[in-house]
This record gives structure tokens, C-alpha cells and sequence, in this order.
């Protein structure tokens, strides 16, 4: 860590593969074990009695909670890209009240009205008996999201000072906390619900908030009073950099309901429910070594594109050969079996379901490394058209799969899943490649007008 800093001090051009080690690791890091306390919960929850009703209800309540929690998310993004001095970090902070304040007055209508329960029952097919537990869940489910945004803002800030090890630290602490309560509540035979999950979920983000909280306020104080050059001044500078990502991370997250609310209406509701929640945390897993790499682009490329780009080749195909080995081995499916304590068609559905999902690892990183070269250009609203190409994709493959496979299981959302994002990520790419051939065009153009005034210098002269 001192030696990124150090480098970057210097300015450093051309970059080094060690630099860009030391910046993404530790991000790598805590994004994988943010994703392995998602399957400590889902572990957890299938050594219940009843696995398939209790991981299914957690599992709808956490897809309108990650509805919820997407606006909040994002302000890590906007936080690392904005904030540079302590004028910009007390707007932030504010803009950052404002909107966790939004999303608890949202989620508490959802948790405590007649709407709530119509949003489960009608939009995402929970049954009568499934209601009472995923309403609990989600009651529960609605605090968390008030310390996530807390943790984003200041993880915003220990990304943006180059402090990343601070990540990894306050997620080793989350981790072990959950993992802990795990064991008590499994020792005293208290897994018998989906909020229990959702509990188990809390106290871990609880814990993280805290550790990004302080080591953030130590980097703040840090911070110089107000950067001339700097160009956020006001709140309405960072909401036009919010708003588009937070209008397509809305986007984005709609695909959760509704493969669920789709998957609620299949033969055994229950199980494919819960089979595509379990293959999606894992594949979340996969993944996330890989979901930080829009942060490399927005630190890293201008100094040195050449380097950035070689360094995501470099990790983009790690998740699909994980993934392979995971679902298509036998020491990858023993593996899967000890992590997960699945067994009979839970476990058969999947591994199904998973072995879908090696089209969403291919695409996953340059989908991130697009959206990372977005934001640094300041063209976020691309990102909304692009995730809604998702959504609709993701919808069409959906009633196609269902139509054909009415009985189908979990693997119906694994595979409109992946086949939305093959969409997206054809979508960024239009969208780049038209904007580099415009550039291309500008700077051919400056050149040619260039020669033509040496042209007419020189025969002057």
C-alpha cells in the first residue's frame, strides 16, 4: 500500500502490473467476501428444517431489498469519483442523508401497508403462506440498507485516497461476526425462519458501517478545505452524476423480482426459488473478484489505458474457469456440496442453474470495465439504456423459457439472466466504439487543419 501511494505521488505514467495489484486486490478481496456472508446466510438457512420455504422467503425479501439498496450502493461510486476536499465530502454527506432517508420512508411502506403485501402477492406471486415470513424478513431486511449507505460513502472516500486495505479489513471483521452468530443461532436450534437470515445480515453490515465509518472520518480530516480547480460546488453538481446511475442501477436490479415472481409461478415455486438464490450467490462469488474493476478504470486509465486493459484480460476469464471447475468436476461438485448442505433436488437444480451462468462470468468484467470508462467520461446515461436492454431481454428470455419449460427449475432465471447481459454488454460496446470513432474523427480533423495552416505558412514564407 505504500508503494501505490508512493507511485501515485509521482505521478507515475506508465503503470506496473504490481501498482495495479496492490490498488485491486484488496477490493477484490472484500467484494468476494461480501458474496461468501451472502452464502454463510444461505448455508445457514438450509440446515433449517423446512430449507426450500425458508431460503425462498429470505430470498424474495432480499430481491426487493437489493431493489431498495441499489440507490445506496452507488453512492460508493459517486463518493470516489467526487469527492476530492472536504466542501465536496459535506455535500456528499448531505445528498447521501437525503437519499437514505428516501429509501427508509420507501421500504417502511413496503414493510408495514396493504401496498407491501400486494407488491408480494400480486407483482412477485408470493403465496399465503410464504407471506407472513417474507414480510418479516423484510422488516428487518429495511435497516440494513441505512448502514450499507452509511458504508458506501465511506468507502467512497477510502477508494478515492487509494486506502483499500481498510475494505478488506472491515469485511474480514463482518465476516467473522456473522459467521459467529451463524454458529449460535445453529447451536441453539434457532433457524427456523427467513429473518433469521436477514438478522444475520444486519449485524454483519452493522459492523462493516462502523469500521468504513471511522477509518473515513480519519481520511476526511485529511482532506484540503476546497480545491479551486475542483468542479463540484454545489448538490446539483453530484446529483447529475447520481441520478443516471441510480436510474440504472434501479433498472438493473428489477431483473431479482422478476425472475423470482417468474419462478414463483413454476411447478415447485419453492425449490426453483430457491435453487436459482443459491446459484446466484455463488456465481456472485465468482465474480466479484471482478466487480471492482471500474474502479481501476476510473484511478488508472487516463495515466495508462494500455496497461489497464491488459490488466482486465488478465483477471476477466478467472470467474468462468472457477465456475467450470465448481460445476463440472468431481472435486468442484464435493466442493459445492460441503460449501452449500444442499441435498436431492435442491442440490440437482443448482448445479443446473449454475452451470447457466458461465455466459453472465464471460460477459461480468467488461460489462464493469465499460461502466468504469462511462463514468470516468461523465456519460452515465449510456448505462441506463444499456441496463435497460437487460431488463427487456432478460424479460423476453424469461416468458420464452417458462412457455417451454413450465417445470423448469432455478436454471430459467440463471439462463435469461446471462442471456440479458451477453445484451447489455453488445449495447456498452456500440456505444464506446461509436464514441472512440467520433474522437478519431476530431482529432483527424485538428490534424488535418493543422498541416493545412503549416501548408499555408510556408508558402507564405
Amino acid at each position: 500500500m505504500i508503494r501505490l501511494t508512493a507511485a501515485i505521488k509521482k505521478g507515475e505514467k506508465n503503470l506496473s502490473f504490481q501498482t495495479l495489484l496492490f490498488f485491486f486486490i484488496p477490493l477484490g478481496l472484500s467484494a468476494g467476501l461480501v458474496t461468501i456472508s451472502h452464502v454463510i446466510i444461505n448455508s445457514t438457512l438450509a440446515r433449517a428444517p423446512d430449507p426450500s420455504v425458508v431460503i425462498a422467503s429470505y430470498s424474495v425479501a432480499m430481491s426487493i431489498f437489493g431493489f431498495m439498496e441499489r440507490c445506496a450502493v452507488i453512492l460508493r461510486q459517486t463518493c470516489s469519483t467526487l469527492v476530492t476536499d472536504k466542501l465536496s465530502y459535506k455535500l456528499m454527506k448531505s445528498v447521501a442523508f437525503y437519499i437514505l432517508m428516501s429509501i427508509f420512508l420507501l421500504n417502511a411502506i413496503v414493510a408495514y401497508t396493504p401496498f407491501g403485501k400486494w407488491i408480494f402477492t400480486t407483482l412477485l406471486g408470493v403465496s399465503n403462506e410464504m407471506l407472513a415470513p417474507t414480510l418479516a424478513a423484510f422488516q428487518v431486511l429495511m435497516f440494513v440498507t441505512m448502514f450499507s449507505g452509511i458504508r458506501c460513502l465511506y468507502q467512497g472516500v477510502i477508494i478515492s485516497n487509494f486506502k483499500t486495505k481498510w475494505m478488506t479489513i472491515g469485511m474480514v471483521i463482518r465476516l467473522v461476526t456473522m459467521a459467529l452468530l451463524s454458529w449460535f443461532l445453529l447451536a441453539n436450534d434457532l433457524v427456523n425462519h427467513g429473518y433469521i437470515g436477514a438478522v444475520i445480515f444486519l449485524v454483519g453490515m452493522a459492523v462493516e458501517a462502523l469500521v468504513s465509518f471511522l477509518e473515513g472520518r480519519l481520511i476526511v480530516k485529511k482532506l484540503p478545505k476546497e480545491i479551486e480547480k475542483h468542479k463540484v460546488k454545489s448538490k446539483k453538481h453530484i446529483f447529475r452524476f447520481y441520478n443516471p446511475l441510480m436510474i440504472a442501477s434501479l433498472i438493473a436490479v428489477s431483473v431479482s423480482p422478476m425472475i423470482n415472481a417468474t419462478l414463483g409461478f413454476t411447478s415447485n415455486a419453492a425449490v426453483a426459488i430457491a435453487s436459482f438464490a443459491l446459484a446466484h450467490s455463488i456465481v456472485l462469488l465468482l465474480v466479484s473478484v471482478c466487480s471492482y474493476t471500474h474502479q481501476v478504470v476510473i484511478n488508472f486509465y487516463k495515466r495508462d489505458p494500455y496497461t489497464v486493459r491488459r490488466f482486465i484480460l488478465f483477471v476477466a476469464f478467472i470467474p468462468t474457469i472457477l465456475l467450470i471447475f465448481l460445476t463440472f468436476t468431481p472435486i468442484g461438485l464435493q466442493l459445492f456440496q460441503q460449501i452449500t448442505g444442499v441435498t436431492g433436488e435442491l442440490k440437482s437444480q443448482s448445479i443446473t442453474a449454475l452451470r447457466f451462468f458461465i455466459i453472465f462470468t464471460l460477459c461480468f468484467p467488461w460489462i464493469d470495465y465499460c461502466n468504469g470508462l462511462l463514468m470516468l467520461r461523465g456519460q452515465t446515461k449510456i448505462m441506463s439504456f444499456s441496463q435497460t436492454g437487460n431488463v427487456l431481454i432478460t424479460g423476453i428470455s424469461l416468458f420464452i423459457l417458462f412457455q417451454l419449460f413450465p417445470n423448469g427449475g432455478g436454471f430459467i432465471g440463471s439462463l435469461a439472466q446471462s442471456i440479458g447481459f451477453f445484451i447489455e454488454l453488445m449495447i456498452l460496446s456500440f456505444f464506446i466504439n461509436t464514441a472512440l470513432k467520433q474522437t478519431r474523427r476530431k482529432y483527424h480533423l485538428l490534424l488535418l487543419r493543422t498541416i493545412r495552416k503549416w501548408k499555408s505558412k510556408w508558402k507564405r514564407a
